[in-house]
């Protein structure tokens, strides 16, 4: 196998033994096959997109009733703005990248939908992702049950208003470092427009 094949398999033993004794005995799979090939695919990308963080493996279990102490995937990302980029992860059943942004505090969603309310601005968002899902990207993201407070539930663009967080997703299908390397490199280019919209009307 190669990867993400190995750490696809990795993780599917992880999700049958979640435990720190299995996770010490198998740390060199982790190493070998799931953090330092990512490593690698996100440093080969790094001159294009930029600086990578990979997320630590252990789950912060203090709150959850799920006490599993790590993670069933791993996830890396490439910031362009206040919490959002880039993002790649692999887990026991498939690969996917992606891109948008995942959170925002109060200043910064008032200031995204502000400009999704304005007409060109806005337009310019709603055809962005209407082409993303054409394409078969997967658009997500928390949003609101009714229209967020000074917005008409009856706007052109309510769907997108009600978004608390709006990322779109994609399965990653290549095998082998290199051209996993290439498949993610294109649907992060795919994802520009779309990043660079949502990173401009984040910012201060």
């Amino acid at each position: 196998m190669s990867f993400p094949a190995d750490a696809m398999a990795f993780y599917r033993d992880l999700e049958l033994n979640n435990t720190r004794e299995w996770w010490l005995a198998n740390k060199p799979r982790y190493d070998e096959h799931v953090r330092g090939p990512l490593e690698e695919v996100t440093e080969a990308l790094q001159p294009e997109f930029g600086d990578a963080k990979l997320f630590r493996p252990h789950r912060d279990v203090r709150f959850s009733a799920d006490k599993s102490p790590y993670k069933t995937h791993q996830g890396a990302y490439i910031a362009t703005g206040p919490a959002c980029g880039y993002y790649v992860e692999v887990n026991a059943r498939e690969a996917t990248a992606g891109g948008g942004f995942y959170a925002a505090d109060a200043d910064a969603l008032t200031r995204f939908r502000e400009a999704v309310a304005d007409d060109e601005a806005g337009a310019r968002l709603a055809a962005i992702v209407a082409e993303l899902r054409e394409e078969g990207w997967v658009v997500g993201g928390d949003q609101l049950k009714t229209a967020p407070r000074g917005h008409s539930k009856d706007h052109p663009r309510i769907d997108l208003l009600r978004h608390k967080s709006l990322h779109v997703m994609r399965e990653i299908t290549a095998t082998g470092e290199a051209d996993f390397t290439d498949a993610v490199g294109d649907a992060w280019q795919r994802l520009g427009t779309l990043v660079d919209w949502v990173s401009a009307r984040l910012r201060d």
